[in-house]
């Protein structure tokens, strides 16, 4: 399809469009438009990911000016789904303008060594902590060094390759500690970030140098290319970009780095943004009119506070000591051989920790954990300068941390009050922490450390030192003597907590002129606004269009024997409640066919359940319907039930598959079609209140956001619900029942939270069930969707009934929040709820 959006010219790969996905393009095109940020509430399973892609692009070529798009995942699918429905959308330009048109997108994924290694030993490792090791003791600019090989310096003479020349492929690589992870249980690495390659020649073509220290060929021959190592205008999955490394014999890893100053679309992972110290590699040389897009960001806060945040206990601290004490050796060591180049990094950080490197900025260690960049120009101070006082000032940090650990009830205290205590201790001694990162990683550099990762512990004291003499608002100290859970068992945790979201998302807000932030869990949108501190110029949620209801709400609130049913703390534990979401789950057992998905509110409860179901037999008769599979902590145990899960459904047995609302399964995988008809939601997910680091946050929100604890509690809850509810319904054609089990649904202040694709099926009559009462309606339900879909109630549109519709032709206002219930903005029949019930103050309970 082709067809405009006001002025603006959309190529849509796909014959037929739904009405929200148009809107959706209308207001982000408003966004783009007035060059600032949006948040978007796209219904579940209506094609948002290439509704975003083919208006943006669209924007693009339309608007030279506009820099690249830079696609934010969670997952390692979500990237793969992104780079696939782009190369879909390329082939449909190529349709419509032929394949030899100018103006052709260059799209990659960046993601760690891991995921795009390709040398024959080290991509076997699994670990990726090994497979960086390695990459390192291959790539490193002083092991290049010592291994002979030359490079072509600023002068066009050959030189030796390593630290002191400002140019060529560095070497850099995950920043320790630094990981997201993907819904099969696939982590996700930081990536550091390359500039463009210089021109470059080694010594020869083999991995071993002249000196029989061996290298890696496929970053040699990448190297070698220096900025002829381009790639074609093209959409490059992770897989291709691997076999076209293979191909070319380059290094896919590094080449991705390299290509992605130049892509026109670059798909990562949300810390490359995020995480200061890794933002710091890979994305600041970004430019302004870049457009970010932050995809399922209904957890968006959470990671900004968990990018944020640090803890330790004792154990690091005692390998932190031993970094140290090898860290001095290493000190001594490099006295007696290369003295000059301890004399060289002093003289250059008395001009300042942006001069201090001596490998280019891209480089691994370059990355600071802390977000102004004032303090790189700034001097350093003068007892951090020779490396020596630099180790006796980190023995004393070590020291008197963990001196604070030796507590027998638990500390709190703002990052004020803990330098103070400090500079008691050791006079002015906090004025200089917020060099330590930066000093930290400068020194590794001037020793030429490649096993970076053993020195993580003290990277990360470096860290915490940094951060807590930088950020004074927005954090706080917790000191715990032991785990609440094991009272008698001594294990003292140190916890820097960011209570602040706003932090870690402050500078993507402020250097790029339009950022998306979208998903089908948002509402309600005002709590974004507040806890990410952000004015967008569009706040927008949609309805679902649809032919037929292919959801059926049912807010259960009690059993069959009348008794109320809720997992609210005083009363989950009853008998009568245990026994009566075991009634539930089998008579959807029995009712439902195929795949069932059962959410509990925390791992602790459901061991508890599951073990008395057990006992009293009923998971033996659940049984008799339908196989039963449960997630655990452990990664490879949930896949492999998952992959059962789906063969039983497959060949008919049916199964039911036991989870947990904020685990891996909630979070990243879809029971689409028969894999999901119905999905349970056994009780409200809560957080756990008492925990000290939420009262924190919760302290902080009122104080600082003006944000009702209960009512920060119950967003956070009913968007968990609402992400499980969404795993059953994948596309219009698929169908599920969703069953809200705890009294507390049916109430008007949980309700009203809902996303509008929930509430526009959610009615009165299904909002206060028993459980044969909501067994009677799921059945009549399946009755339903086992006939055909009327053929005349087609809800999508072909290109010439867009062109005849109302939602093509009218224009309406976007200033402010402005949620558009009226039905027929979106060419819709009316739905059973047409306008939105007001959110109103709560008791969680």
């Amino acid at each position: 399809m082709r067809f405009k959006v006001e002025d603006l010219e959309v190529q849509f790969p796909y014959p037929r469009i739904y009405p929200e996905q148009y809107q959706y393009m209308l207001e982000l095109k408003r966004s783009l438009d007035a060059k600032g940020h949006s948040m978007l509430e796209m219904p579940t399973g209506t094609g948002k990911t290439i509704t975003l892609l083919s208006l943006i692009t669209s924007y693009q070529r339309a608007h030279p000016e506009m820099g690249k798009l830079i696609y934010c995942t969670r997952t390692i699918p979500e990237m793969e789904k992104c780079l696939e429905e782009l190369k879909t959308l390329e082939r449909h330009r190529d349709e419509c303008f032929g394949s030899a048109r100018p103006r052709r997108l260059l799209a990659v994924g960046l993601s760690s060594r891991r995921n795009l290694c390709v040398h024959e030993r080290v991509s076997q490792h699994t670990e990726k902590s090994q497979v960086d090791q390695e990459c390192r003791q291959l790539t490193a600019p002083w092991v290049r060094e010592r291994a002979g090989v030359r490079s072509l310096g600023p002068d066009g003479r050959y030189c030796a390759s390593g630290g002191r020349q400002q140019g060529g492929i560095s070497s850099a690589g995950e920043h320790p500690g630094a990981a997201g992870s993907s819904g099969g249980g696939e982590d996700e690495g930081t990536s550091g970030h390359a500039g463009r390659c210089s021109a470059a020649a080694a010594s020869s073509s083999s991995p071993i140098g002249d000196s029989g220290i061996e290298l890696c060929e496929y970053f040699e021959a990448l190297e070698r290319q220096g900025t002829d190592a381009l790639l074609a205008a093209g959409v490059y999955t992770l897989e291709e970009l691997k076999e076209f490394g293979k191909s070319k014999g380059w290094c896919p890893y590094f080449l991705a780095r390299h290509v992605i100053a130049f892509a026109d679309v670059v798909v990562y992972n949300y810390q490359y943004l995020l995480d200061p110290k890794i933002s710091q590699l890979v994305s600041k040389s970004m430019q302004r009119e870049c457009v970010v897009v932050f995809d399922e960001a209904h957890n968006i806060d959470n990671i900004c506070i968990e990018v944020m945040s640090i803890n330790f206990r004792l154990p690091t601290l005692e390998a932190a000591s031993k970094n140290i004490t090898r860290i001095s050796s290493e000190i001594e060591r490099m006295k007696q051989t290369d003295a000059s180049r301890l004399r060289e990094e002093y003289e250059r950080l008395v001009h300042g920790l942006a001069q201090s490197g001596t490998l280019p900025i891209n480089a691994e260690l370059a990355s600071n954990p802390v977000l102004p960049d004032e303090i790189l120009t700034q001097a350093v101070p003068g007892n951090l300068r020779r490396a020596d006082m630099f180790v006796k000032y980190l023995r004393k940090l070590v020291h008197y941390l963990t001196q604070r650990l030796q507590v027998n009830e638990v500390v709190q205290e703002s990052p004020t009050a803990f330098l103070h205590k400090l500079d008691n201790e050791e006079e002015d001694f906090s004025k200089s922490m917020k060099f330590v990162s930066d000093r930290l990683r400068s020194l590794l550099r001037t020793l030429e450390v490649t096993d970076v990762q053993d020195f993580s512990p003290l990277v990360l004291i470096a860290d915490f030192a940094t951060l807590v003499a930088t950020f004074q608002k927005g954090f706080g100290i917790i000191i715990e003597p032991y785990d609440e859970r094991t009272p008698t068992l001594r294990d003292p945790l140190f916890q820097l907590c960011c209570n602040d979201a706003s932090i870690a998302i402050k500078p993507a807000f402020e250097r790029f002129q339009s950022v998306v932030i979208t998903s089908g869990t948002l509402s309600p949108l005002d709590m974004y606004k507040k806890i990410l501190s952000v004015q967008p110029v569009v706040v927008q949620s949609f309805q679902m269009s649809f032919a037929r209801d292919i959801i059926r709400p049912l807010v259960v609130t009690r059993g069959a024997d009348q008794a109320l049913l809720s997992s609210k703390f005083d009363t989950r534990s009853d008998k009568s409640t245990i026994r009566n979401y075991g009634a539930l789950l089998l008579e959807c057992a029995r009712v439902v066919p195929d795949g069932i998905v059962a959410f509990f509110t925390s791992y602790s409860y459901m061991q508890e359940v599951v073990r008395e179901w057990h006992s009293t037999g009923l998971l033996k008769t659940v049984l008799q319907h339908k196989l039963v599979f449960i997630e655990t902590t452990d990664v490879l145990e949930t896949t492999l039930a998952l992959e059962n899960f789906k063969k039983a459904c497959d060949c008919g047995r049916g199964a039911v598959f036991l989870s947990v609302a904020r685990g891996k399964v909630a979070e990243g995988v879809d029971f689409d079609r028969h894999y999901g008809r119905a999905v349970l939601l056994l009780g409200v997910p809560f957080q756990y209140t008492l925990g000290r680091v939420l009262r924190a946050r919760l302290e902080y929100l009122r104080d600082t956001c003006g944000i009702n604890e209960a009512d920060f509690l119950t967003f956070d809850a009913i968007r968990q619900a609402a992400q499980c509810a969404g795993r059953v319904i994948r596309g219009k054609s698929d169908y599920g029942i969703v069953v809200f089990a705890d009294s507390r649904y049916s109430k008007h202040d949980k309700r009203s939270k809902l996303p509008m694709w929930i509430q526009q099926f959610m009615t009165d009559a299904l909002s206060n069930l028993s459980t044969d009462v909501a067994m009677a309606s799921a059945r009549q339900f399946l009755r339903e969707m086992a006939q055909p879909a009327p053929a005349h109630k087609n809800v999508s549109l072909s290109e010439a009934e867009l062109f005849r519709s109302s939602v093509y032709v009218e224009r309406v206002s976007t200033a402010g929040i402005d949620m558009r219930q009226d039905p027929s903005y979106y060419g819709l029949t009316a739905p059973a709820t047409a306008t939105q019930p007001a959110i109103v103050p709560m008791d969680i309970g």
